[in-house]
């Protein structure tokens, strides 16, 4: 039940001011009958009184008058104020309104007014045998423009881009933001030129990739676009945002500054990802995601130094899923961090009881080293587990120093104090080896397997490995190269003076079971001892030989 104020459904004016305005009314009219009876009593009198020589008009009938007339003019008067209070309220409404349905920043509609309008452009365009277009665009590297100059030079900007959509949109698009740097747009076009819309999203994209001025700074951006239209399997404007959406995060998966039109692979394409993301989820936590181990072996004598511990997920019904599939995805959700952590922790434990000349070698996502504490982490593992730290190698991607050198390096000096070694993994594939060589302690380089595998085909790549090779000698830095497919690229690695390989040629990936049978055909398990009381642990020695 509404309370008096109140506004009335629909919008309108309080219900206060129709009860005041009924009782004014009513007093006003009273006081007009009053005023005509009174009235003209008191004129004949007077008109009596003065030519014809009757009596005075009653007096009480004169201040009666009087009276009436004050009523009138109050309740004029009183009609007039509330009439304009009445005025007032209904625009400062239709003030609200409009605010509660546009984006402030930029004039554009909101989510919700994009939905209820464009649900009406969507019938409309379908009753006149057209399509609607919805393009959702998000902003490319607007997070850095936010950071690096402050967020009133992020505002100006938005403000910017939006008046070049607006400038570029047919007429009579709905063009809104949906929050952040993320908009859409929509609008009617004939479905036998398609083509139309094509021109339109390319001018917006090649738009946006040309500088802005905002605020005395000339800035850089470009736009992932997606496009859907309303008559292919979208009729619904929520069908439409949606499918926009999908092919705008496929535009950015593909590259950024472009535009993908929606089509139904990529909505499974999504499912598949959300539904490996939820596995990810359960499976950290339960230890599905194993550790596998590749053979390092000493190439000029073919012994085995050690291993590269790798990700592999024994999905309970997808059975041995590669990291390929889901390490992007670990890395985009952040749970990166605690899949690591499991694989160092399960390796640990496994290699504990190896032959102490054994080491192995395990890669730090680049994700990983945004984290001020990740050597200490490490650290904890190791003490926890009991692994020695001289036996472990951490390898680091170059790509992986570019955002943050100073955390890298502190990171590296944190574990080179350990004793833990460091390797520059995929060396050669980065943008400035050199400069990463001398400012950090590294204790190994890594060649690329893109260089190795095709040593003997390409001359380019065999001058690749070879400078990688001299200049690891130069700095008393041992050389791995990976990606040993067969005999012959073993030989001219072997001819070059590569000290370590891995790949193929040395045998797949093993798993836990497969890498402890293999060291103890080798004779590369330690004996454990027995307890001081109680039975004799016999299956280390049994797995010794």
């Amino acid at each position: 039940m509404s309370k008096a104020g109140d506004i009335e459904p629909g919008g309108g004016a309080p219900r206060i001011f129709d009860r005041a305005d009924l009782v004014t009314g009513a007093i006003s009219i009273a006081a007009i009958i009053l005023f005509v009876g009174t009235g003209s009593t008191v004129l004949t009198q007077t008109i009596g009184y003065y030519f014809a020589g009757g009596e005075a008009a009653d007096r009480t009938l004169v201040i009666a008058l009087l009276l009436n007339v004050a009523l009138i003019l109050f309740g004029w008067r009183r009609h007039h104020a509330l009439s304009n209070e009445v005025r007032v309220r209904a625009a400062a409404e239709e003030r609200a309104r409009h605010l509660a349905s546009r984006d402030a920043l930029t004039g554009f509609l909101n989510r919700r007014s994009l939905a209820e309008e464009g649900a009406a452009l969507v019938m409309h365009a379908t009753r006149r045998s057209k399509a609607t277009a919805l393009m959702m665009l998000d902003l490319d590297h607007f997070k850095s423009v936010n950071d690096m100059h402050g967020h009133a030079v992020g505002d100006a900007l938005l403000r910017a881009v939006a008046s070049e959509i607006t400038a570029i949109m047919p007429s009579g698009t709905l063009c809104a933001r949906l929050g952040g740097d993320e908009f859409a747009c929509a609008f009617v076009f004939d479905t036998g030129a398609p083509e139309m819309v094509d021109r339109v999203a390319e001018r917006l994209v090649s738009r946006l990739a040309q500088p802005f001025e905002a605020e005395g700074f000339r800035l850089h951006i470009s736009c992932s676009l997606g496009v859907a239209r309303s008559d292919f399997d979208c009729p619904t404007i929520e069908k439409l945002m949606r499918a926009a959406d999908i092919a705008m995060y496929a535009a950015k998966k593909s590259g950024r500054n472009r535009f993908a039109w929606f089509d139904q692979s990529m909505e499974r394409e999504l499912q598949a990802r959300n539904d490996m993301e939820q596995g990810l989820r359960v499976g950290i936590p339960k230890g599905e995601i194993v550790p596998y181990f590749e053979q390092q072996v000493d190439v000029a004598t073919g012994r085995l130094d050690g291993f590269e511990v790798l990700a592999r997920w024994e999905h309970p019904t997808g059975g041995i899923i590669s990291p390929e599939r889901f390490i992007p995805i670990a890395e985009e959700t952040g749970m990166i961090a605690d899949l690591s952590m499991s694989i160092m922790r399960q390796a640990f434990v496994a290699a504990r009881d190896w032959d102490p000349a054994l080491t192995i070698s395990i890669n730090i996502s680049p994700w990983q080293l945004r984290d001020a504490w990740l050597a200490q982490k490490i650290i904890k593992t190791l003490t926890e587990t009991g692994f020695p730290a001289s036996r472990l190698e951490i390898e680091i991607t170059e790509s992986a120093l570019f955002d943050n050198m100073a955390l890298a390096q502190s990171i590296a000096g944190s574990l080179k104090n350990q004793g833990v070694r460091l390797a520059l993994d995929d060396f050669g594939t980065g943008y400035s080896s050199l400069a990463h060589l001398r400012a950090l302690p590294f204790d190994r380089i890594k060649i690329d397997k893109s260089f190795v595998t095709s040593i003997n085909e390409s001359g380019d790549s065999a001058a690749i490995v070879t400078a990688i090779v001299r200049l690891g000698e130069s700095l008393n830095l041992p050389v791995t190269a990976e990606g040993i497919e067969d005999a012959a690229i073993e030989e001219r690695l072997r001819a070059i003076g590569c000290t370590k390989g891995q790949g193929w040629h040395y045998g797949k990936p093993l798993s836990l079971v497969g890498v402890r049978r293999l060291l103890a055909e080798r004779r590369l398990l330690q004996v454990q001892p027995a307890p001081a009381a109680g039975p004799v642990d016999i299956t280390s020695r049994r797995l010794a030989g």
